[in-house]
């Protein structure tokens, strides 16, 4: 799953802000959203299948944490963006520069 298809849902974005702070276990989780812990651990199957998030075990408890390194693809995707803008604009500060001369 590309990792802007898992982006695309509110509850996985909020997630991902939750664990921004730190890692956390699907029980931590729960309790900051209105949704059953299953929920949460399909999000986070989501999350992990794009490549967004990372879980580690310690003891019995599953820890989840953001994974910096799978939002590459999503910036590479806006980073297109930003090079076609930043061309038209070139583009066109060029053609008004030579209107003045």
């Amino acid at each position: 799953m590309h990792a802007l298809d898992a982006l695309g849902n509110a509850a996985r974005r909020a997630i991902l802000r939750e664990l921004r702070q730190g890692p956390l276990s699907v029980v931590q989780l729960a309790e900051r959203f209105p949704v059953s812990r299953p929920a949460v651990s399909r999000h986070l199957a989501v999350l992990a299948a794009a490549g967004l998030v990372e879980v580690r075990e310690v003891g019995a408890t599953n820890l989840y944490s953001v994974r910096v390194q799978g939002f590459a693809s999503v910036r590479e995707f806006l980073d297109d963006f930003w090079d076609t803008a930043l061309k038209r604009l070139q583009k066109a500060a060029t053609a008004r520069a030579r209107a003045r001369d």
